[in-house]
């Protein structure tokens, strides 16, 4: 679907509130993962949210054989809620590594779902925007909208609320123990954010990449800050701008929104990494210097 330009979507009531819901979700889901994504990536757990992505596109397929894609979201949430209890379980318990379950259930869960769209009339544009989002915003739903503003709220706010037990449980586990933090219920109150994050997310970027709306904030910030809050705020910021960018791209470019939004990730990415290279380089000199005097 062509849009010409974003003046001429302006324009055109009915395009712009399609316009307003695909930014209102996009600037909630963009919030979420990268609030949720500075943890994960601090306790190895970043690949979590690309096997529960996975496991959405199963969840996806499924609901569409059952012909039950209006309720899309009902049928992929509590799937994916247990995939991540699950994948957290076995990790805590060592009866299978992490990565070896996140692999078990990414590929299990792809491989079924691209079978069930089998079933479904439409099975190719199912599953390219299963995989890759949405190819138009008009697919974005005023139910979309309103889920998405009311799940996203619930995860602000208990990260929020959470926030200085996250924190503890993030950089020591013995220590939160010791101090009568309930490490295991923390742990899986991530796990549940990031799922319902994922399942959210997926209808504007898709299964493959929503994964990288969790880790790459999270990584760009960590590359040019270094106390945790200051990640985290850097992290939330660098992820409304690589939307509000990449957003606007493919309104212009007439793609995607979910591969050109993570292409800009990928670009911050790399200039945050040369900005870090360069501050340590600075900082190494400057320490060289006084020393010497």
């Amino acid at each position: 679907m062509m849009y010409g330009s974003i003046a001429s979507i302006l324009s055109d009531p009915y395009l712009k509130e399609i316009l307003v819901r695909a930014v209102v979700v996009g600037v909630l889901v963009s919030i979420c993962a990268s609030l949720l994504g500075v943890t994960l990536v601090l306790k190895r757990y970043s690949m979590i949210g690309d096997g529960l992505s996975h496991v959405g596109f199963g969840a996806l397929a499924l609901a569409t054989a059952l012909n039950l894609g209006n309720a899309s979201t009902a049928v992929s949430l509590p799937i994916v809620l247990v995939a991540a209890f699950l994948l957290m379980g076995m990790s805590e318990k060592r009866r299978m590594q992490g990565d070896a379950a996140i692999a078990v259930l990414s590929t299990g869960a792809i491989a079924i779902g691209t079978l069930l769209f089998r079933f479904s009339k439409n099975q190719y544009a199912d599953i390219c925007n299963s995989l890759f989002g949405t190819a138009s915003m008009s697919t974005l739903s005023k139910t979309d909208l309103w889920v998405t503003v009311a799940v996203s709220f619930v995860v602000l706010a208990l990260f929020l609320l959470f926030f200085t037990r996250i924190f503890a449980v993030t950089f020591d586990e013995n220590f939160a123990k010791a101090t009568g933090v309930h490490v295991r219920f923390y742990s899986l109150l991530l796990a549940a954010l990031t799922a319902v994050t994922v399942v959210i997310g997926m209808k504007m970027v898709g299964a493959i990449m929503v994964s990288g709306l969790i880790i790459f904030p999270a990584l760009s910030a960590m590359r040019v800050s270094r106390r945790f809050s200051t990640v985290v705020i850097t992290s939330a910021s660098l992820a409304l701008a690589c939307f509000a960018i990449g957003f606007a791209a493919s309104l212009l470019l007439d793609v995607q929104p979910g591969p050109a939004i993570i292409t800009v990730h990928v670009i911050v990415f790399l200039v945050c990494c040369l900005i870090g290279f360069l501050k340590n380089r600075i900082r190494t000199a400057n320490s060289k210097k006084i020393v010497v005097e």
